[in-house]
């Protein structure tokens, strides 16, 4: 079981990430003393979306092509309506994410970003949760979705929106000190 100090995890994202939900989660892990990567589509700076705009940049350490996903503990995924719904329908990042998932490393996905956990069969059978605009699609995934800041199902995590934040990355340091989950197939 790694201690969060000398756990790698992999932050996956495109242009239109929730802003909070990004940067949060990269400063809070960092300052556990996690070492914390931000892949992109190219491997170049993202922007943000902040509420109503376009918000800040954030650069990228490495292409989502180039990453060997056994290099990392953990995946994090952001939300916001556009990032999630770009990366879905990237072979790349779906071949990424579904490392994650069959190796049992903890996967956290917070507001829109379960559309990924979707599309890879993910939440079928277990509890889970998501913004609420997206609560029918997760139902219809199969998910038994609950209203909660945080919901944690074999070493998946997942959380509503930028106000769970701080409940969102403390299962992620938990999930991520506990190891990898044994999970049934989805």
């Amino acid at each position: 079981m790694p201690k969060i100090t000398d756990s790698k995890i992999l932050i996956v994202a495109t242009n239109g990430f929730e802003q909070s939900e990004l940067e949060v989660p990269l400063t809070k892990l960092r300052d556990a003393g996690a070492t914390v990567h931000v892949a992109t589509l190219d491997g170049k700076a993202i922007r943000g979306w902040d509420k109503t705009d376009w918000g800040n940049e954030v650069p990228g350490d490495a292409k989502v092509s180039d990453v060997n996903p056994s290099d990392y503990n953990a995946i994090v995924l952001p939300g916001g309506q556009i990032n999630p719904d770009l990366l879905r329908v990237e072979g790349d990042v779906m071949k990424v994410l579904r490392h994650f998932i069959d190796t049992g490393k903890p996967v956290a996905a917070i507001c829109h970003a379960p559309w990924l956990l979707i599309e890879a069969d993910a939440v079928r059978g277990r509890e889970a949760t998501s913004y609420k605009s997206i609560k029918t699609d997760m139902i219809n995934a199969g998910a038994l979705w609950r209203d909660e800041p945080v919901v944690v199902s074999e070493g998946i995590i997942t959380s509503r929106n930028p106000g769970d934040l701080d409940a969102f990355v403390g299962k992620i340091i938990e999930e991520v000190e506990e190891g990898r989950h044994e999970r049934k197939a989805a």
